[in-house]
């Protein structure tokens, strides 16, 4: 005879409660990919302070070598990559988070290149999943992924061969339900490729305009008719919505950007924003209302923001702002669905790295090596600035209620003990 089953005592409310404060758990342990899930650059962590000093931290540990990647965490582990140019080796290293102290390492020959002045031979931020670690090396002529285990034994290498952009590489790659996507929008031979996370088996490939190179991360998106796709920004194609099981283009909105993209796709209050720029300014942002794939309701333009606009620094959202950390300090205050400015105010220095938001706060680093907190609010409030005592144009990444910061040649703990 079976037995009945037993009646939960628990309330829906109570369940979904349950269910919320899973999702922030896992959200506030891992850091899988650039500036975070989805790459938001949102944190749940706890306990980190605004000021405080080099002796205050957990700990500061010295690379193998330099670079401008921003770390990766997952398990306990944090994976950052860099170069060393005396022994002409791209270096990956896993670090316990506990103290710093090497995992394990593995390199590879890698011979110097020209890049852009303030870019690096190491620039693209790994990416993982929980069972595999995806990098990325470029060099004149191909980009070549490359997936390791956590313990870093090689599974497979897929070279592509490109014309990287004589500003040097310095796109990412994401891994998205089991495909690891990358967007290679070059000067010439530009392209969209997903491969198998597990055996690096291509899954497709999609050629592309070709058009100034773009260095934007895409991010995952579901639109108002329930389809699931990948967000893509470029000179070339715009702003593009793409199904990740075939490649296809479920719509796209082109023409919005007159020169390059850098920043990453991001989501703001349903929008999706993208920004072009260059290094002689007329840097401006897009919004763009999502079409409805499922539909055939197209995308459209929802609002332009011209003055002081980020180049490099991807923006952050949240609870209805927007905010724009301009690559000059300039930083801007805006309403996601509407574009309305509330503030604008100037922070000391120059900014290739993007803003993390923290319990309230945006963090963000200087190419000098200040690490700027101000309010993340509708009002502008400078909290502090902390001298991390070497430059940067690294990302924090967090995990587990502490932040890592990458500068040039060192990796920083810095939170609950």
């Amino acid at each position: 005879m079976m037995s009945q089953r037993k009646k939960s005592n628990f309330s829906p409310l109570f369940i979904i409660g349950v269910l919320l404060l899973l999702g922030v758990s896992g959200q506030a342990k891992e850091w899988p990919r650039f500036r975070g899930q989805n790459g938001t650059g949102i944190s749940m962590a706890k306990g980190i302070p605004s000021k405080f000093t080099l002796d205050d931290v957990n700990w500061r540990v010295e690379l193998k070598g330099e670079g401008h990647a921003s770390p990766v965490l997952w398990g306990g582990r944090v994976f950052v990559t860099s170069s060393n140019k005396v022994k002409g080796a791209f270096i990956v290293q896993c670090l316990s988070v506990v103290d710093g102290s090497e995992i394990w390492s593995v390199s590879r020959s890698q011979s110097a290149f020209r890049t852009h002045r303030y870019n690096h031979l190491t620039s693209s931020t790994p990416a993982t999943d929980g069972q595999r670690l995806v990098v990325l090396v470029s060099r004149p002529g191909a980009h070549t992924l490359i997936a390791l285990d956590l313990k870093g034994k090689q599974l497979w290498q897929r070279v592509f061969e490109t014309t990287v952009s004589n500003h040097g590489g310095g796109i990412s790659p994401i891994l998205y339900e089991g495909q690891v996507v990358l967007a290679a929008d070059e000067d010439n031979q530009s392209f969209l490729v997903s491969l198998d996370a597990k055996s690096g088996e291509q899954l497709w490939k999609v050629n592309r305009i070709n058009a100034k190179a773009a260095f934007s991360t895409p991010c995952e998106f579901t639109d108002p008719s329930g389809a699931k796709g990948l967000v893509f920004n470029s000179m070339g194609h715009g702003v593009t919505f793409v199904d990740p099981s075939t490649g296809k283009t479920l719509w796209e909105q082109p023409r919005v950007f007159d020169k390059r993209t850098v920043s990453s796709s991001l989501v703001a209050g349903g929008l999706l924003i993208g920004t072009c720029g260059s290094g002689q300014g007329g840097n401006y942002l897009v919004a763009i209302n999502p079409g409805e794939a499922a539909k055939g309701v197209p995308s459209s333009l929802a609002y332009k923001l011209r003055r002081s606009v980020p180049y490099v620094p991807t923006s952050l959202a949240k609870d209805g702002l927007l905010f724009l950390w301009g690559d000059g300090g300039v930083v801007t205050c805006v309403r996601a669905k509407t574009g309305k400015v509330l503030w604008q105010e100037r922070v000391e220095g120059r900014f290739f790295g993007s803003p993390v938001w923290v319990d309230g706060r945006l963090f963000c680093i200087s190419t000098n090596g200040k690490l700027v907190v101000i309010q993340a609010s509708d009002t502008f409030n400078q909290i502090a600035v902390n001298d991390l005592d070497e430059p940067s144009n690294a990302t924090p990444a967090l995990a587990e209620n502490r932040m890592y910061l990458r500068t040039l040649g060192h990796l920083i703990s810095l939170g609950a003990h």
